[in-house]
């Protein structure tokens, strides 16, 4: 790619010292055509500088996509690396030592955690590619989405800090229903609460709301973590974009999941917005209009 750019530069300088040295020429030839010279001469440049501004930004926009490609790679090797050795582990230990029932129970319990996070990153990249090739025809129909929340919440929970306190605060409003693609808006739930979990700091709260209020149901989920700064709020919701290189970052992810909430939610007609949290962290808002 840096080739490219120097190769693509390089015509332009030459472009333009040839338009320059022609110019010249044909002023010192036709003195008397000199205004029309530098008109037509003005009008090439203007259209030329256009077309090479926009090339710049293709090259620019290819750079940035080729880069976020490679970053994703690096990220679903290592997310597929993490659970499979600590399954490939607890197996083994069931498999060389004599343990109690109880160790057992625990480490398969252990394991299908982390067959649960596997299933979820291959469903996360499974419904990314049909959203993107057009293939997924968000089939819908009316469902309690305020058992879907409760049951993913559920699912999420973490219970491993200091008096096995759990992260995950919900307030959930019963017997909310809407009309949506229930596969697609797991994914979306599960996206959100899970984004929120990592992006905290070791046993810091997450919030979960969901409620209606003037004919629309609103879901909340909120985090007391590093934030996400003003600039970087549209952009999340790209594919593969992550902030940082994968070399440096310390958080997981596959740059999948808000790029599959903000698709899902807009087949749905339904919006989502990103506000500071107080003092800290960030509050995704979706809203659901009731049709």
């Amino acid at each position: 790619m840096k080739k490219t750019f120097v190769i693509f530069y390089a015509l332009i300088t030459y472009a333009v010292a040839e338009l320059i040295w022609w110019g010249y020429m044909l002023v010192t030839l036709q003195p008397r055509r000199t205004g029309m010279i530098m008109g037509e001469g003005a009008m090439f440049v203007a259209v030329f500088l256009i077309g090479a501004i926009n090339l710049h930004r293709s090259f620019n926009k290819e750079r940035r996509l080729q880069e976020q490609k490679k970053n994703f790679l690096m990220s679903v090797t290592h997310e597929l690396k993490s659970p499979l050795a600590s399954i490939k582990i607890l197996l083994q230990t069931i498999q060389k030592r004599q343990l109690t029932r109880e160790q057992i129970l625990d480490f398969i319990d252990k394991s299908l955690n982390d067959v649960e996070r596997l299933d979820d990153m291959v469903e996360n990249m499974l419904l990314a590619s049909k959203i993107e090739n057009q293939s997924y025809s968000f089939p819908k129909a009316s469902f309690n989405l305020s058992v879907l929340v409760d049951s993913i919440v559920n699912r999420l929970q973490i219970s491993k800090c200091d008096c096995n306190q759990q992260i995950i605060e919900a307030e959930i409003e019963p017997k909310v229903e809407i009309i949506g693609d229930k596969f697609a808006l797991t994914s979306v739930v599960t996206n959100l609460i899970e984004n929120a979990v990592k992006y905290s700091s070791p046993c810091s709260s997450v919030g979960v709301k969901l409620f209606s209020k003037d004919d629309k149901v609103y879901l909340q989920v909120a985090d007391h973590g590093i934030g996400i700064a003003d600039e970087e709020k549209t952009r999340i919701f790209d594919r593969f974009y992550r902030v940082g290189s994968e070399e440096t970052r310390n958080t997981k992810g596959t740059g999948l999941g808000l790029y599959i909430v903000k698709e899902v939610l807009d087949k749905h007609q339904a919006s989502i917005r990103v506000k500071d949290n107080r003092p800290a962290g960030s509050i995704f808002e979706v809203t659901f209009g009731l049709t």
